[in-house]
This record gives structure tokens, sequence and C-alpha cells, in this order.
């Protein structure tokens, strides 16, 4: 599966869309799936999880983000993003997921994420000009 290959993208889509049915999101109703493309070739997905106390709330993003790193470790790379709820609504990866997806996501990688009425496909450089950087250069 090749983060370039629209085949690839479509089904990246289809695995957010699918794991976004087992969202759990009793208060806001928006459930959102993400699936992440390694750049192993293997998918990882993830769903919403809210909490009672709103900042307790996972996104799918994170969510998908931690599974991809307890199954493969901390040298996880990420080549592609897709990004989808059961809305249809706008759903760009807020500000604290796309810093989370910086430590692990390729600039050139694919991000997919509905908005304003159509799918976007933007490299995740785009999506993410400037993420917090501890690292020394």
């Amino acid at each position: 599966m090749s983060p370039k290959d629209e085949a690839a993208l479509d089904a990246l889509l289809d695995d957010a869309r699918r794991v976004a049915q087992n969202a759990y999101a009793p208060y806001s109703h928006f459930r959102v799936g993400a699936a992440l493309l390694l750049t192993n070739g293997k998918v990882v997905t993830g769903a919403n999880v809210e909490n009672a106390s709103y900042g307790l709330t996972m996104c799918a993003e994170r969510s998908a983000l931690a599974s991809a790193v307890s199954q493969f470790g901390p040298e996880v790379r990420v080549a592609a993003v897709a990004v989808t709820n059961l809305n249809d609504a706008a759903s760009p990866p807020c500000g604290a997921c796309r810093q989370m997806l910086a430590e692990f996501t390729l600039p050139d990688a694919r991000i997919l994420f509905p908005f304003e009425g159509e799918m976007l496909n933007l490299p995740f450089s785009e999506v993410m000009p400037v993420a917090f950087d501890l690292k020394k250069k």
C-alpha cells in the first residue's frame, strides 16, 4: 500500500469510516475515525473516546497513534493519515493531534480529511507547517 496510490488512500478512508462506528461519543455525538498508514505497510486505526470531563477526551488521531506506538514501538513512522466522521462535517485534525502527529509523521505524508464539503488531500507539511520541536538540529 503506497501513500501516493489513490486506491490505497481510498482504502485508508474506508478503514477510518469503519472504525468511526466504534467511537464513544455520548456527549457530542461527533463520531470520528482515523486510520494511519505506517511506513512498514501496516494500517492502524483509532476512534475518538469521550469523557464526561471533556478535557480527558481522546481524539481519533491520537488514539490511532497511541495504538501504533504500542504495537510497533517508538520508531514507528506515519506515511498517510485518513480522518473522517459520521456527521458529514469538517474534521481536520485539531492542534493537539497535529502536534502529536508531528512526532511520527513524514513531512510529505498525505493527510486526508473532510473540509467544507470536500475531501482534502494535503501533505502533512501544509497541515502543520510549524510544529514545536525540542530536538536539537
